[in-house]
């Protein structure tokens, strides 16, 4: 079989009902709208979530706590990821960013302790967790809080 004797299997496939294309077609005049109402109108119906009235489900439901628009959000990035780089290299946010480690920045890079470092490295970040901190040191490396 090559691929231009693939075709889909008998029966899967359907073609479409033109609406609106005259009474022969059984699909005409009123093109499956019915007689009258909303829906029979152009534009008609109603937005997402309404329930005729009714309160909808999404004001029915108890909202709990808040989002904290100021908060500051970091990038976290492992330390076994820092095993690519060759010993004695100084990683930043910005060569994080550049080689693709890091995706978005937000409001800082934060260095995360999980997994193993075998590499000496000087590392720059905006924030360490104390794990971090120990393994790099450990290593034999350096770390510099920006």
């Amino acid at each position: 079989m090559k691929l231009h004797e693939l075709k889909p299997s008998l029966g899967s496939t359907k073609n479409r009902k033109r609406l609106g294309r005259g009474t022969a077609t059984g699909q005409g005049k009123t093109a499956g709208r019915g007689m009258n109402g909303q829906n029979s109108r152009s534009g008609g119906g109603t937005r997402p979530g309404f329930e005729g009235g009714q309160m909808p489900l999404y004001r029915r439901i108890p909202k709990r706590g808040f989002t904290n628009i100021f908060a500051t959000k970091y990038s976290e990035i492992n330390i076994e990821t820092l095993n690519r780089f060759e010993d004695g290299m100084e990683i930043t946010p910005e060569l994080l960013k550049e080689l693709g480690i890091v995706k978005k920045q937000l409001d800082g890079v934060k260095v995360l302790g999980g997994g193993e470092l075998e590499k000496k490295l000087i590392v720059k970040a905006h924030k360490f967790s104390k794990s971090a901190v120990e393994k790099i040191e450990a290593a034999g490396g350096k770390v510099e809080v920006i």
